[in-house]
């Protein structure tokens, strides 16, 4: 940034009475934390979150299939980053298919920006790339409430590159103050002409789905040697992109765990079976378990195992004995009970149990946008 840059920006946050506090709205946009694991591969069937926290996948009828990791080649100043490699190439692309990372916003935490009003601000993303060869890609921020879209081309080398885009304030569409998902940026890396077959203008709020991406949209998986590296995503208010705000690991794992949190984390697991929950058996075939979460997640969440029912074992007294299904029983958003069935009976109600889990597998709560 340079110093006219600094000066502009020092009396835009006087201006806005934003002196202190936070001013990057992206959780883990530095990539440090990757609770479900710091590689995923065969991606390209199935939306969701796969590695790093926060930042998921929408496909639509790609054949194209990619691997999604937490990497250790950061720019200067960052120890990691998402690393992207096509591994199964997809150069036919029908009309409605694309490939799309998002980073998900929940409405009560952009209340800041004043869209939809006469005061509407301003918004300026920054991030760092570089990919295996040159190519051009689009970033979107997307309205969610009011199916309202502005995209802009960025463009990627080989070499690590910061890309500032700074979006027109919105006077249309005011965001729902809640904690479901209001907004959203889109990374489009392969994308069909339902997106593209309209006239794309940069930085144009709109509601037309063919004018999405970018007209000099590369694809992302025109190739298996094509790979894509982001790190150090930051989304403020303003035009002006300050310096990437930095936060301690222990404080982004926290922010995270409003969405996922991993009760069976690999930094913490034994190397033999780790304990997971002390419950109680209810029947003979039947334990609860109470899990107290450490942080009060964003709605109840949903259970993900990484494995099967069958990874899970319950100890009653002496008998320990293979879990054979689960389920939630009274979850709310900071905690509740799990349910852990197991085959053959003969456990004795009111008896306590523990329950435990394989090394390397992980037992999820689930509460992503």
């Amino acid at each position: 940034m340079t110093k006219a840059a600094e000066l502009a920006k020092m009396g835009e946050v006087l201006t806005n009475s934003q002196i202190g506090g936070r001013r990057n709205i992206v959780i883990n946009g530095a990539m440090q934390v990757a609770q479900r694991g710091t590689s995923s591969t065969g991606l390209g069937a199935t939306d969701g979150y796969y590695t790093v926290d926060r930042f998921g996948f929408n496909f639509s009828s790609t054949a194209a299939r990619l691997t999604m990791t937490q990497t250790a080649d950061g720019p200067s100043g960052f120890a990691n980053c998402l690393k992207l490699d096509c591994t199964t190439a997809d150069t036919s692309i029908a009309a409605a298919e694309y490939i799309q990372l998002h980073y998900r916003i929940e409405g009560q935490d952009v209340q800041q920006l004043k869209k939809g009003t006469s005061d509407a601000e301003k918004i300026t993303v920054s991030f760092y790339v570089k990919g295996n060869a040159s190519a051009t890609y689009t970033c979107e921020i997307e309205d969610v409430d009011n199916n309202r879209y502005n995209s802009q081309e960025f463009s990627v080398t080989t070499s690590w590159t910061k890309v500032t885009l700074t979006y027109d304030a919105d006077t249309t569409g005011v965001l729902d103050d809640d904690n479901a998902n209001s907004m959203a940026i889109n990374f489009w890396l392969h994308v069909g002409s339902n997106f593209t077959s309209g006239t794309h203008t940069d930085n144009v709020w709109h509601t037309t789905a063919t004018q999405r991406v970018g007209d000099n949209q590369t694809s992302f998986a025109d190739s298996t040697d094509r790979t894509f590296f982001i790190t150090g995503i930051q989304l403020e208010v303003g035009e002006q992109a300050t310096p990437f705000e930095h936060r301690s690991f222990g404080e982004e794992l926290a922010l995270c765990q409003r969405y996922c949190i991993d009760l069976n984390p690999a930094s913490g697991g034994q190397s033999t079976a780790p304990y997971l929950m002390n419950g109680m058996v209810y029947q003979s075939t039947l334990v609860i378990a109470n899990v107290s979460l450490p942080h009060e997640m964003r709605v109840a969440p949903t259970l993900i195992l990484t494995g099967d029912a069958g990874n899970f074992s319950v100890v009653e007294v002496t008998s320990t004995r293979a879990c054979t299904g689960f389920g939630i029983n009274g979850m709310t958003n900071s905690g509740g009970g799990i349910n852990w069935t197991c085959g053959g009976g003969g456990m004795t109600g009111g008896n306590a149990a523990l329950v435990f889990v394989e090394t390397n597998l992980r037992c999820i709560m689930d509460s992503e946008l």
